[in-house]
């Protein structure tokens, strides 16, 4: 590059970023601008939507319910194989099992009192 050509970062210097663009800046209908400068934070979505909005609970506690009796089952299959080879990758496979089965529970505990908190 010579001195008289711009490089690819020379159009940027020393200018301020416009944030009035549409390349997603903080817009606002009422002409307003954000006390943080568009920066970081959390802004609230417009409508409704914190009011309204749902979990598919229904689903999320039938998929955990699956996982938790799929999980529990494949535990037990793979520590009765395990206990008959005395293979270390089956009591492996067996605890992962376990684990999962764990989480699955937790998981129908928490939707359990969420579900009683509407």
């Amino acid at each position: 590059m010579t001195a008289a050509s711009p490089g690819p970062d020379d159009d940027d210097r020393g200018r301020e970023h416009d944030h009035h663009g549409d390349e997603g800046g903080e817009h606002r209908e009422d002409g307003g601008h954000r006390e943080d400068g568009g920066h970081g934070g959390r802004e609230e979505p417009p409508g409704n939507e914190p009011l309204t909005a749902r979990s598919a609970l229904g689903l999320r506690a039938v998929l955990s319910g699956i996982a938790l009796v799929a999980a529990a089952a494949a535990a037990i299959v793979f520590a009765i194989v395990a206990n008959h080879d005395g293979s270390g990758s089956a009591w492996g496979a067996a605890v992962v099992c376990v684990i999962v089965a764990a989480i699955a529970a937790t998981d129908l505990a928490v939707i359990a009192r969420r579900a009683r908190g509407r």
